[in-house]
């Protein structure tokens, strides 16, 4: 067998044009997912995380980690129109540079997809909880009988204290599974209405991120700007591998390109629009943030609200919790979305069991593959803390965006003849770029990242040399 074959042009070609999915969306609804996975937890969450290794220096880390993303943006584009399939970097990476490492990069997509999932899922369980904490306060103070679930049940058992793992006397995080299950069921009933609850979603966020910026304004002390970067460029550069976690899940615009009804057209389109549109609201939230808290001050798990209640907004407060609770709904199932769709075309490429690509034939939705990966992200969610998840997504994806980069130029050498309705500029300094870009992020990330990810990769290796080139499809052909 031969674990460097390559899939050709027309093999990729041929499975879209004989897709079972439905082919219903538009430019607009691309960006819609691709704004519904990105602003989310990471603007909630990772805002607050990344202020305390950068300081208000968080700005220039965001900054950084949005240039990586919109190089990396212009190589998905060219790549999406010239193979409008699902499955997103392992698609192409199965032409570019054969079996062997498209189950690699699918492998790591499978890192990226199902530990951001269950990461968003546990963050609103978090904002979630401090929300009913803060209403049930003023239930009780009006006299008002009022119920709240032990402890236990909103609680993962392990929790990390100075990076080591000890039990947290908790049992399970319910509102995280809830949550999760909530989603995959409608993800199981189809992509078409899954975008349009997206897209109303995604309207309901950018409303409540773009109060907490005009409430916050008048509120901003130049003091707390200063010194811009008490850690240095070394602390930029760590915030900017950490906050990067903001910006995971814009590569999901890719993996709609098989339902979408022009995707040479409309996923580079929605990919611009995507990131365009969160560039502006991350800069802009980071600003207020740190300039109406000293970032030493910020409350890492329930960033803005908090910083609202602490200028004396409490209304606001609670507005852009509700916000938060709702926005982080639609990146949940955005990640979800992604996750499921790469299971699927790697089962319909017999590298995974053939139950993930069976297609329902009234919603039309790949369902066992669908529930399957929701019992999954909403076991890990319900067992796990948020920051152990948070670490390992940010290597799989910088990963991802490498062999992308690479891709891009390898086929313009091997595959010229294909044709490119978008071509990324400035080639191959563009993605040489991203590439740099990349691993230096990568190489800012803790220790212990690496050498989870390299127990993962491995992994993922043994099960391909014992399962997966034993049932491929590609092995197969003469």
């Amino acid at each position: 067998m031969n674990i460097w074959k390559t899939k050709t042009p027309a093999q990729i070609a041929d499975a879209a044009e004989h897709t079972q999915l439905k082919k219903n969306l538009t430019a607009v609804d691309l960006a819609a997912l691709g704004i519904g996975s990105v602003v989310g937890t990471g603007i909630f969450v990772a805002t607050g995380q990344g202020a305390q290794l950068a300081g208000p220096g968080v700005l220039l880390s965001f900054i950084i980690a949005a240039v990586t993303c919109g190089f990396c943006a212009l190589t998905y584009s060219e790549l999406a129109c010239m193979f409008p399939v699902a499955g997103s970097t392992y698609s192409y990476s199965y032409v570019a540079f054969g079996e062997v490492i498209a189950w690699i990069i699918g492998w790591d997509l499978m890192l990226e997809y199902l530990v951001a999932a269950s990461a968003v899922a546990s963050g609103w369980s978090t904002t979630f909880i401090g929300l009913m904490q803060s209403l049930g306060t003023w239930v009780k103070a009006h006299g008002l009988p009022w119920v709240e679930l032990p402890k236990a049940f909103l609680t993962p058992p392990i929790t990390t204290v100075n990076g080591k793992i000890v039990l947290s006397g908790g049992i399970v995080d319910v509102p995280a599974i809830v949550i999760t299950l909530l989603i995959t069921w409608v993800l199981y009933i189809g992509i078409r209405e899954s975008a349009k609850i997206n897209n109303i979603i995604v309207v309901v966020k950018i409303i409540v991120i773009l109060l907490f910026v005009v409430l916050g304004l008048g509120h901003i002390s130049l003091a707390n700007l200063q010194p811009l970067m008490p850690f240095g460029w070394k602390g930029v550069m760590a915030g900017a591998a950490i906050i990067f976690f903001a910006y995971i899940g814009f590569d999901a615009v890719s993996t709609a390109a098989e339902e979408t009804k022009n995707p040479k057209r409309d996923v580079p389109l929605g990919l611009m629009l995507c990131l365009g549109v969160v560039i502006v609201l991350y800069v802009s939230v980071a600003f207020v943030l740190t300039g109406i808290v000293p970032y030493k001050l910020i409350d890492v798990g329930n960033a803005l609200p908090a910083a609202l209640s602490r200028i004396g907004i409490q209304w606001g407060g609670a507005i852009v919790a509700t916000g938060a609770i709702i926005g982080m709904v639609s990146t949940l199932l955005v990640t979800l979305y992604g996750q499921i769709r790469i299971f699927m075309v790697m089962a319909r490429d017999g590298l995974l069991p053939p139950a993930f690509a069976k297609v329902h034939p009234k919603h039309q939705t790949p369902h066992l593959c669908t529930w399957i990966t929701g019992s999954v992200t909403a076991l890990i969610a319900g067992l796990f803390p948020l920051p152990m998840i948070i670490d390992l997504c940010n290597i799989g994806t910088l990963f991802a965006f490498v062999l992308v980069s690479v891709g891009v130029i390898l086929l313009r050498k091997t595959q010229p003849q294909v044709e490119r309705k978008f071509k990324t500029p400035g080639m191959p300094f563009t993605p040489l770029i991203t590439v740099g870009f990349c691993f230096y992020l990568m190489y800012s990330l803790p220790k212990v990242t690496w050498f989870r990810f390299g127990i993962w990769m491995a992994a993922g290796l043994a099960i391909y040399f014992m399962y997966s080139v034993r049932h491929s499809k590609l092995q197969k052909t003469a």
